[in-house]
């Protein structure tokens, strides 16, 4: 396995990162929250734009894999920082950005803040504004009170340990909410949602798909696939997405 290199952006966070040079656009992965840069959809990515001959990108946001930080220091708006610094320094021309879980929210808030770079778009179970829609709206006046008290409240997962949701991560994500204001998307976009999806629902993929001012817009329901989405159907799935955008 190849280590890693480095980037230190201006807020002093180191994110690992694997990068290959290839012909453009350069195709970035953007993960979920609390997965890393060595999950199946970002490996095989990677190893399909090789063979390709394209430009690839994939990174660990702070608090996550083998970058700086904890995760219960992290924040959307963090992450957000984490991408565009790695996008923008790492980068050149075009790219098309492929975003799954927390990373289609993270892919939306690249395509505000640098909607000129952004020639296609892949979502994976997108999952914009959980933290208000998802997390916040969930509490019961308890976990409410915990979170004011003790500045976090712990929620199971299907997938790994219990996540530690912090006050701040609820407090930031108020900041960065996608779906309430005008959503810009100027390029192609694919969004790829299987219904048996515990961590996402089907509501969500359809209200991005509402929401969002794009003319080229098409969202794929996938019948029994789960979070993961990570099996070879769904991976060629994502592979066909991705050569549609670029298309």
């Amino acid at each position: 396995m190849t280590a890693p290199k480095f980037l230190t952006t201006s807020a002093g966070r180191k994110i690992a990162y694997h990068h290959h040079t290839g012909k453009g656009p350069t195709l970035i992965f953007l993960g979920g929250l609390k997965s890393d840069m060595e999950g199946t959809k970002a490996v095989h990515l990677e190893a399909w734009a090789r063979a390709r001959g394209q430009a690839f990108l994939r990174f660990d946001y702070s608090g996550h894999g083998e970058s700086s930080g904890t995760f219960e220091e992290g924040c959307i708006g963090d992450w957000h920082q984490d991408s565009l610094a790695t996008v923008t320094e790492l980068t050149e021309g075009p790219v098309v950005v492929v975003g799954s879980s927390m990373g289609g929210w993270q892919a939306l808030l690249l395509a505000k803040a640098i909607p000129d770079r952004i020639c296609g778009m892949v979502t994976v179970a997108a999952a914009p504004d959980f933290t208000e829609d998802g997390y916040w709206a969930s509490f019961d006046a308890a976990q409410k009170a915990e979170l004011e008290t003790r500045g976090y409240v712990e929620l199971p997962s299907d997938y790994m340990e219990p996540y530690r949701i912090s006050k701040r991560m609820i407090e930031d994500g108020r900041t960065r909410l996608v779906l309430r204001d005008p959503l810009d998307l100027p390029f192609p976009l694919r969004c790829l949602q299987g219904t048996a999806d515990t961590a996402v629902s089907t509501e969500t993929a359809l209200r991005l798909l509402s929401h969002a001012n794009c003319t080229d817009m098409r969202l794929t329901l996938v019948k029994d696939a789960d979070h993961r989405f990570s099996d070879e159907p769904c991976l060629a799935l994502i592979e066909a997405a991705v050569l549609e955008v670029m298309g």
